[in-house]
């Protein structure tokens, strides 16, 4: 008879070593992500603009195409960063001129929390208060400065990464394990196809989020409406975590101005109905299967990599699974797992 125990026990060494390997990944992205985060974020972007690269060093020699490419992305981000730090600045710079305000309001809501049996106000005192949101500010002022080296080393990887592109298909084409070079090359082209998608859809989306909170707040006269509506769509990027940002401060700002409970509860209901609709409801239906994925697969992405690498975690989470699921569509062996994790609209290959 044949005895399955040494079956089992190989299945548990292959299981122990699977856990082992992923603890020791997880353990080098986190302690290595000064080298790992610019070079997924330089990844990201090489696929959103090897388009224009290819276009122009089609018709003009590859150096001065690069320069194009790399001086265009370089105008786009610096507009960006412009527009964030502008909106971020003027909310930071409100918030320390009225922090006496936002004490007293902060003072008083203690207070009646107190009265009303709710102890753990006390604690909340202790560690929540108007100082630790001008902290919050300062160290937000803080990172986004930060990124200029962060950018500084993404520039360098990307101009590389560029002159590489068409060497390292090549490469893959040739490669002597034709299947693993078909998945590689296959799964690349169709990733930087979703990233290209996802960043279109994410950007349309993020410009009617900004809008439609700018004109929202302009319309209940809530002071910094335009800052507010740029906030919503820098924020609007990071899925969950921005849109629960880009409506809790605008609230506690309707808090202080209008010093009624009523319309910052209405304004807090207003921002989230808007980041809905447009998160829920458009969004889905303009990206289309191709990139569904399970919500909760999302929203472990952006906890995870926020864990592993911050704000830049936040960012470039969901884009790094996408990578991850078109690769395992290309092989049967890991098709499963596509079809487990991706959205309910999934085409089944």
């Amino acid at each position: 008879m044949h005895d399955p125990m040494p079956m089992t026990s190989s299945r548990g060494l292959m299981a122990m070593i699977g856990l082992c390997t992923a603890i020791l990944v997880v353990s080098a992205l986190y302690f290595a992500r000064t080298v790992f985060a610019p070079m997924a974020f330089a990844l990201f972007t090489i696929a959103l603009v090897w388009p224009l690269q290819s276009s122009l060093q089609s018709r003009l020699p590859k150096l001065v195409a690069l320069a194009i490419s790399v001086l265009a992305t370089v105008v786009i981000v610096l507009v960006f960063g412009s527009i964030i730090v502008w909106g971020f600045g003027r909310v930071g710079r409100h918030l320390v001129s009225d922090a006496a305000r936002f004490q007293m309001l902060y003072g008083q809501t203690v207070g009646w929390l107190e009265g009303h049996g709710i102890v753990v106000a006390g604690l909340w005192a202790e560690h929540f208060n108007v100082g630790w949101l001008v902290r919050l500010f300062q160290q937000l002022t803080a990172r986004i400065n930060a990124t200029l080296s962060f950018s500084l080393v993404v520039l360098i990887y990307i101009i590389l990464g560029l002159l590489e592109v068409d060497t390292i298909a090549d490469k893959l084409r040739r490669l002597a394990n034709k299947e693993i070079g078909k998945v590689l090359l296959v799964g690349g082209i169709e990733t930087a196809a979703k990233f290209r998608r996802y960043m279109l859809v994410r950007t349309l989306m993020s410009i009617m989020t900004g809008g439609l909170v700018w004109g929202f707040a302009y319309l209940a006269d809530l002071r910094l409406a335009a800052e507010w509506g740029v906030i919503a769509f820098a924020l609007n990027y990071i899925p969950f975590i921005g849109p629960l940002v880009a409506t809790v401060f605008p609230t506690l700002f309707a808090i202080t101005q209008f010093e009624s409970w009523q319309m910052a509860v209405t304004v807090f209901a207003c921002l989230n109905l808007i980041q809905f609709l447009v998160g829920s409801y458009l969004e889905p239906r303009i990206a289309g299967s191709a990139l569904s994925m399970s919500p909760f697969l999302v929203l472990f992405a952006v906890f995870f990599w926020t864990f592993l690498w911050g704000i830049a975690g936040a960012f470039i989470g969901v884009p790094i699974v996408i990578a991850v699921l078109t690769l395992c569509e290309q092989h049967p062996r890991s098709r499963w797992l596509a079809d487990l994790l991706g959205g309910p609209d999934t085409k089944k290959a």
